[in-house]
């Protein structure tokens, strides 16, 4: 993670709550323990929690517990698979939470069909919106991608990476796209995801597997990429934003957004539904509407904290 605040020169953070890896449960139990040691410490008179991850929901979890009011940026966002722990995570987060930062009409819908007040939801576009705007510019220093044209590719959800049947499916249509349109398949692959490639004895012939990329370099491999495989939410956020074609290998997404734009779609991991994806999009205008906002979330949001007077 030090990467993102010497690239981006951003001041060192005040803890490290050194929680590292586990379980969904131990990962989420201490950094309860540690968020409130730092919450009582600091007395904070809100909190802002961002996203879907574990940290949010245990942030936010800490901090009502102990009576500070929660504002959670990018609420409303649902995939309506609770079998996913982002899920979980985002359900949680918006039904403990004061202030409700919608990122799109889409999400602020979602809230209020779930009987949270109105008077609480804020559509504020997206955050990610306001990232891309302000770093592409610092790519263009970096070296350029290794190829003229390629595809980008990212697979990490643990659905998809802890399944050996999915994880086979999705290389295995890589392999496809790969063979048929002659360009190379590019795969920064994160030291968990290879694991499971070799555990599975998964063939990844003629694909080229990278080490993970750092932030800016990967935003500038998104931004030249004819097309990109995706499970992540937000890579699908940015290759929207960035006008770059996207195949989601999943079988729903929190961004319905991306598909109602043209953005995006959706190839789950059938090795043949994803070539035929690839086939649909490689000849996509890249003319689509981007449905995040204008770059100004960040200041939306603090202007209504602000306003709050908490």
């Amino acid at each position: 993670d030090q990467v993102f605040f010497e690239q981006l020169k951003l001041p060192q953070p005040k803890y490290n709550l050194k929680v590292g890896s586990g379980t969904h449960a131990e990962e989420t139990g201490k950094m309860m323990i540690e968020i409130e040691r730092v919450l009582m410490k600091e007395r904070p008179d809100i909190v802002l929690v961002e996203g879907d991850t574990n940290t949010v929901v245990a942030g936010a979890l800490a901090s009502v517990k102990i009576g500070i009011p929660v504002g959670h940026v990018e609420a409303g966002c649902r995939s309506f698979d609770r079998s996913m722990p982002e899920e979980i995570n985002r359900i949680v987060t918006d039904h403990i939470s004061e202030l409700l930062f919608a990122p799109t009409e889409t999400a602020r819908r979602n809230l209020i069909k779930e009987g949270i007040s109105e008077d609480k939801i804020f559509m504020t576009g997206s955050t990610i919106v306001d990232a891309v705007y302000q770093n592409l510019s610092l790519t263009e220093v970096l070296n350029p991608p290794l190829h003229d044209d390629y595809f980008l590719v990212t697979v990490h959800r643990q659905e998809n990476v802890d399944n050996p049947s999915r994880f086979k499916g999705i290389i295995e249509g890589l392999r496809l796209v790969r063979k048929y349109f002659d360009i190379p398949v590019v795969y920064p692959v994160h030291p968990r995801a290879r694991r499971r490639i070799e555990e599975y004895g998964i063939d990844t012939e003629n694909l080229e597997l990278i080490d993970p990329l750092d932030y800016l370099s990967f935003l500038k491999a998104e931004s030249r990429a004819k097309l990109i495989f995706t499970d992540s939410g937000g890579v699908q956020k940015e290759a929207c934003i960035l006008k770059v074609p996207c195949i989601t290998l999943r079988d729903n997404t929190e961004w319905p957004e991306t598909l109602e734009v043209g953005a995006n779609v959706l190839a789950g991991t059938d090795p043949r539904k994803i070539l035929e994806k690839a086939e649909l999009m490689i000849n996509s205008k890249r003319s689509w509407h981007n449905p995040f906002g204008d770059g100004k979330a960040g200041e939306k949001i603090v202007n209504i904290v602000l306003k709050k007077n908490y």
